[in-house]
């Protein structure tokens, strides 16, 4: 993909102030909330554990997993989306820490992580095949890596058009589960999928796209 990272930043900036109102994106309905929460408690571990969530957005699933008593690093590469995190995080009472960067090289060092979490971000992704490689490298021996995707009839967004050239991307419109978890099992001991779709609770309303989590152990 030729697009500049200033336009994709630029999109995503745009995006933060009006993002949390898809109802999957801000949770603010408590139904939907307690469905994500319940989802994250069955795939982190009990205990306290170190959580990177990368293309991390406003926050959301990190203040999710800050509440469950897990310590947090939230990665994004727009400023105004890490500015409400940190701020979403920060209202209520729980500790986080947010980067600005390139989730597919996440800027958090030699630092390793128990669990590594990603929502509805591969597709942007113009290497996605080299981020997952990156990611596993980042997660502790034993740890796990979350991915929460889809392969996308229904956009959920508000019909603005991605940046020019986004048609390229590898992974435009989502990468199926099936193909998805056919890239990752190289890198991982073992993985299983969970399909999604079927509990309208999470999206806000029934959904006909394919929508799944793939939960790989290193």
């Amino acid at each position: 993909m030729t697009t500049p990272p200033a336009a994709i930043t630029a999109f995503w900036d745009a995006a933060a102030p009006t993002f949390d109102d898809e109802p999957d994106h801000g949770l603010r309905a408590a139904e939907t909330r307690a469905a994500w929460a319940a989802l994250l408690t069955a795939w982190l571990p009990s205990g306290p554990a170190d959580v990177l969530d990368v293309g991390c957005g406003t926050g959301s699933l990190s203040e999710l997993v800050a509440t469950a008593g897990h310590r947090v690093t939230g990665v994004d590469l727009a400023p105004r989306m890490v500015e409400r995190a940190r701020s979403k995080l920060a209202g209520a009472g729980l500790p986080g820490r947010f980067l600005i960067g390139d989730a597919a090289l996440p800027p958090t060092g030699e630092e390793r992580f128990d669990v590594l979490l990603s929502r509805h971000l591969v597709w942007t992704l113009p290497d996605p095949q080299a981020a997952l490689s990156e990611w596993v490298s980042r997660i502790r021996p034993g740890g796990l890596l979350v991915l929460i995707e889809g392969r996308w009839r229904e956009a959920g967004q508000s019909g603005v058009p991605y940046v020019a050239g986004a048609e390229t991307l590898p992974w435009h419109g989502g990468i199926a589960a099936d193909d998805l978890a056919a890239a990752v099992r190289p890198l991982v001991s073992d993985l299983r999928v969970e399909p999604l779709s079927g509990d309208a609770t999470l999206w806000g309303g029934p959904v006909t796209d394919e929508r799944y989590a793939l939960i790989a152990r290193i």
